[in-house]
């Protein structure tokens, strides 16, 4: 055997360097079909964003909204779109998400990621056909809530499918494919709303009947599409799940991670009550970064704000009716180059390193956009070019900051912290969270905007230090660390240690692990010394 083991460990940093495989055909078609979930959510972000400001739907849905725009075109005003019905027609979504998610965790625990994938994929079918026949504002409220579950179930799978099926060291990489696609579909979105805005007067059906194309591309792609290994372990199929390892990883080598799996899993066994286990003591910091923190500060960030501000802003430049394309183009194509720019350095500088660095960047640009809103804007006065073109650099920073790291970060690294026992209910939380806190701003923003006028920006800033403050004290670095070894970093940080080793059943975990490794992580190493 070659290098004894010393102490517990190093045991266990031991196995993950024991892992084999390449990047074989199978594993990038389920990239290709796992990140199309992405581009769905995507498309209806931007489009809803595109068909809510076209007059044809708001004459016809909204004339009220109507009226209020068109009396106040050439103004600068905070208050135009401040509607709480509008607001209602793209929030009814994130709330069928958030209900849907839980119904979702269950089928993923029982049926596999891939069976809700499919799922997620017929209910947005629906969902996109009854929007485009829409006929009365029931009816479109309907198609969104069908569109809300279809997100809720992709939310749920997808992410978790991509954490799974991935080499541990380009885990990141590849679980922001998710991150990659969402811009994407909002790029294609936007796009799509500004020639479906010129067809008068059934264009928006179009922007929104369009969404039926993703969806039937994902539901026949995951026709082809194998289960995760470690879902097969979890639902006891092992021969299965070891034939499915050895296909996506292309090679027969394949027993040191198939040894983690099955180890993963028969701990996950022994505890009963997923969502009990959630407030346990031993997985307090799932609980509080991942499940909780992260996916709602990824809302609080502000993102969601600066998209919608920027077609407002872009217009008082004087980019005319054209604006809210030329906007949200520019924010759309700095969301795809800051998920680039992630999927190439995450693996390499870290999860807390962008967090850190994007934190910086966002807060001084929030700072920038509030101080010249404050001294020029919302007196109907047009902004100098120079004033303009400062502005506008200071929301594309934004904007790539967030597009490299709470964008991506904030949907990857919830879905590796947990411990495969809970992951499944752990992603509901988190998903239900993320559509919580988006719902709530996007309910509020628009009114917050217009009582707090430039102030918002302040809020944003102030927010995002609180966050930067919460991501310094409190995550570890996951990088480059096996998915079911993550749970140890809490064990020798800081803060989280005095916390999960009060919990009594830690202990016990922690001995079986200790216990179980070496001589299964011998075995392999014995069995790959020649090698």
């Amino acid at each position: 055997m070659a290098g004894g083991f010393v102490g517990g460990g190093e045991a266990i940093a031991g196995r993950a360097e024991q892992y084999e495989g390449k990047i074989t055909g199978y594993f990038i078609l389920a990239c290709i079909v796992g990140s199309f979930g992405g581009s769905l959510f995507g498309y209806d972000l931007g489009v809803s964003s595109g068909v809510t400001a076209m007059d044809d739907f708001l004459i016809k849905f909204f004339p009220e909204v109507y009226a209020r725009k068109s009396a106040h075109l050439h103004e600068t005003d905070y208050c135009k779109y401040d509607n709480q019905v509008l607001t209602l027609f793209t929030s009814s979504l994130y709330f069928a998400g958030l209900v849907s998610t839980f119904a979702a965790s269950h089928l993923t625990r029982r049926r596999g990621r891939r069976a809700t994938i499919m799922v997620g994929a017929v209910s947005f079918f629906l969902g996109g056909a009854v929007n485009a026949a829409a006929a009365n504002v029931a009816m479109l409220i309907a198609g969104r809530l069908l569109l809300g579950v279809g997100i809720g179930f992709g939310n749920q799978a997808v992410p978790l499918y991509l954490s799974e099926i991935a080499p541990y060291n380009i885990r990141g990489a590849v679980n922001q494919l998710f991150q990659l696609t969402t811009c994407l579909g909002i790029l294609v979105a936007d796009v799509i709303n500004y020639f479906t805005d010129k067809i008068h007067p059934w264009g928006w059906r179009l922007s929104l009947g369009l969404a039926m194309g993703p969806a039937t591309a994902i539901f026949v792609g995951a026709l082809f599409l194998p289960e995760t290994p470690n879902s097969l372990v979890e639902m006891g199929r092992l021969e299965e799940a070891r034939r499915v390892l050895e296909k996506v990883r292309g090679t027969r080598k394949v027993d040191a991670e198939f040894e983690d799996l099955r180890e993963a899993s028969e701990a996950a066994r022994a505890v009963r009550g997923t969502f009990r286990s959630l407030l346990a003591a031993r997985n307090r910091p799932q609980l509080i970064i991942g499940a909780l923190g992260i996916p709602a500060f990824q809302q609080l960030s502000g993102m969601n704000s600066i998209l919608f501000y920027s077609p407002v802003i872009f217009q008082s430049l004087g980019f005319g009716n054209s604006a809210a394309l030329y906007s949200s183009i520019i924010t759309g194509s700095m969301l795809v180059v800051g998920a680039l720019v992630s999927m190439v350095v995450v693996d390499r500088l870290g999860r807390r390193f962008l967090f850190i660095e994007a934190g910086i960047q966002m807060i001084s640009s929030m700072v920038v956009v509030a101080v010249i809103l404050a001294l020029k804007f919302g007196h109907g006065e047009e902004l100098s070019k120079g004033v303009g073109t400062v502005l506008v650099v200071a929301i594309c920073l934004f904007v790539v900051a967030y597009g490299w790291s709470w964008g991506p970060l904030g949907w990857l690294v919830p879905s590796e912290l947990f411990p495969l026992e809970m992951r499944s209910a752990g992603q509901s939380v988190v998903v239900c969270v993320n559509l919580f806190w988006t719902a709530a701003v996007a309910q509020c923003f628009l009114a917050a905007m217009c009582h707090l006028r430039w102030g918002v920006f302040i809020l944003f800033a102030a927010l995002i230090v609180v966050m930067s403050i919460f991501v310094i004290l409190l995550l570890p670095e996951t990088k480059q660390v096996p998915i079911e070894e993550i749970w140890m970093l809490f064990d020798k940080h800081w803060y989280w240690k005095r916390i999960v080793r009060k919990d009594p059943k830690y202990q016990g975990h922690h001995h079986h692990q200790m216990a179980a490794m070496p001589t299964a992580a011998a075995a392999a190493k014995s069995g790959s010394s020649e090698v």
